[in-house]
């Protein structure tokens, strides 16, 4: 039964793709394999958008097996199971519509999986027909056992009861597999059309990789952090600010709140989760908002000057204070869920950025570094 709804998953995935893989085949974009890239990036990214949207409705469990529903192919033919489900509990997690949502997620999933083979695909027939670089098939080949460890994940999810550390690496590996498909993308503009060097400095570009790749890594920190409240329903723990329950240093279960392998609401124990842990939760993201603000600020500070990095700069900045408006609304306003789904796409708009940021500083570096060089070769010297 589990093999027959994981072919059934499979082909709805398959289906899901058709769409964008005709898109990108009748487009007039002559390097058709760079536009597969771009449509990828665009639809993990809604992807991850709407799995923030399947968290924050509680339809995680929507459909409490993996990976069909009630073991059915899909919540039609399930309908009986769902619906003497929600009848015995109306608020609990098995409604129609959370069933609906789960399963839309699960189809969305496996169709960017088979982009993702596609592309791999792609990438490995043109480098053994042309050895071209912008077809080296590595990063696609990594994209792919990426996909593959995500979807393991996904299942996980379900089988695991929505346990949180489960959850939380679910989401940074959405993130991860998006920054790498970023990358991948850069690596295919950067071949189309390679960068300006006029004005950069090859020293400052030196200097400012580093602090950008510590912000890369410290937003990847904070997404963490803000799996772990989303993941432990501990947004509300604080309802006020800049204090939290009206003081500096609230009460506080570091222990507790940041153990890993614990069942959702539960201590390793089994005892339930104290409300001083939930505080800790939130707090710790909380505050460690305002180091990556200030880290990924001076970055975008750094960076502002060269004209190559300017425009990435000026997004990143924009999103990074839009990331604080809805960090801070979601508290102000009791946790609206259009914020709450708003807050989730910032931070993916942010890894987004990022990376092609740090896209940008590694290979611009190289022809800045060369070009002094070229400047006093004794062809450069020639009017």
């Amino acid at each position: 039964m589990e093999t027959s709804a994981l072919v059934l998953l499979a082909v709805k995935g398959l289906l899901a793709a058709c769409l964008p893989l005709a898109m990108v085949w009748m487009s007039s974009d002559a390097n058709k394999y760079r536009k597969l890239v771009w449509v990828t990036v665009f639809l993990t990214f809604d992807l991850i958008v709407f799995g923030a949207f399947t968290r924050l409705t509680d339809s995680g469990l929507g459909c409490p097996d993996w990976p069909g529903c009630y073991g059915a192919a899909n919540p039609f033919i399930a309908h009986e199971q769902i619906a003497a489900a929600e009848a015995l509990l109306p608020t609990g997690p098995v409604t129609v519509v959370k069933a609906w949502i789960e399963m839309t997620h699960r189809y969305l999933a496996m169709g960017i999986g088979v982009l993702i083979m596609a592309l791999m695909a792609t990438a490995w027939l043109q480098w053994r027909k042309t050895r071209r670089s912008e077809f080296s098939p590595a990063i696609p080949t990594a994209l792919f056992f990426f996909v593959c460890i995500q979807g393991a994940f996904g299942a996980w999810t379900v089988t695991l009861k929505l346990q949180p550390v489960i959850v939380t690496i679910h989401l940074l590996l959405g993130m991860g597999l998006l920054a790498l498909l970023v990358w991948l993308g850069g690596r295919q503009d950067h071949m189309v059309r390679p960068p300006p060097t006029a004005g950069a400095s090859a020293p400052a570009l030196a200097a400012l990789r580093p602090l950008a790749i510590v912000s890369f890594v410290l937003l990847f920190v904070q997404i963490a952090l803000g799996g772990w409240v989303s993941t432990n329903y501990a947004t509300l723990a604080c309802t006020d600010f800049p204090l939290c329950g009206g003081k500096v240093v609230p009460d506080m279960d570091l222990e507790h709140g940041f153990t890993l392998w614990r069942e959702l609401g539960k201590t390793a124990a089994g005892h339930y989760l104290p409300f001083s842990a939930l505080t800790a939760i939130h707090w710790v993201h909380r505050n460690f908002a305002f180091v990556v603000f200030a880290v990924v600020g001076w970055t975008v500070w750094r960076a502002w000057p060269h004209a190559v990095l300017r425009k990435t700069a000026r997004f990143v900045a924009i999103a990074l204070a839009a990331q604080l408006v809805t960090g801070l609304a979601t508290v102000f306003l009791d946790f609206p869920l259009a914020i709450a789904v708003l807050h989730n796409a910032g931070a993916a708009v942010l890894v987004l950025l990022v990376t092609m940021l740090n896209y940008q500083l590694k290979y611009q570096l190289v022809p800045a570094q060369r070009a002094p060089a070229s400047a006093l070769s004794p062809q450069a010297s020639h009017p």
